[in-house]
């Protein structure tokens, strides 16, 4: 257990921001547009895809943040 603040939580959690925010304009710059002319339900699956992506690598950050150590 932690005894001392740190600055990794607030640190991070600006960091999963920024990424975030980065991580979907690159979507909307880039995947929206490819896809402009596809029926509703065939752009459905790829982007429910794209939703979870970004979840595979948080737990780690996750574990980081709290602890300073990547697992």
């Amino acid at each position: 257990m932690r005894e001392q603040p740190t600055l990794r939580i607030p640190l991070g959690v600006l960091a999963l921001l920024a990424a975030l925010l980065v991580y979907g304009v690159l979507i909307a710059r880039y995947v929206a547009p490819l896809m402009a002319t596809w029926p509703a339900l065939g752009q459905l699956p790829v982007y429910i895809v794209l939703g979870v992506v970004w979840l595979l690598p948080l737990k780690r950050y996750l574990i980081w943040m709290e602890t300073g150590r990547w697992g």
